[in-house]
């Protein structure tokens, strides 16, 4: 059976040398080390998960929903935009990339 998601590390923001975009995130894939190979993760859906210290649903697990855009340099880093910018205390944490919507 195929798995639903591979994973993946939300680095920083898009920056330059004096400016930070928040609105858009990078993140490393996992095992992905081209530009090349990020190809067919772009449109891929992306959820990062966390924990909250009230339970909502009878769950303290949140997710903010985001999508990956394009390619960032030559060293499989990937840009992509999240419906609510992330927040920088989620930097260095996992993503989920998930496997869907497939163009296959």
């Amino acid at each position: 059976m195929a798995a639903l998601y591979s994973k993946g590390r939300f680095l920083g923001f898009k920056r330059g040398q004096r400016a930070q975009h928040e609105n858009t995130a990078l993140i490393q894939l996992e095992n992905v080390n081209s530009k090349e190979e990020t190809t067919y993760y772009e449109g891929k859906r992306v959820a990062y998960l966390f924990r909250a210290p009230t339970a909502k649903k009878g769950s303290n697990i949140r997710c903010m929903w985001g999508r990956i855009t394009r390619p960032h340099g030559n060293s499989g880093v990937v840009r992509a935009k999240f419906r609510h910018n992330l927040p920088p205390s989620a930097m260095g944490s996992t993503v989920r990339v998930m496997m869907y919507p497939s163009n296959i």
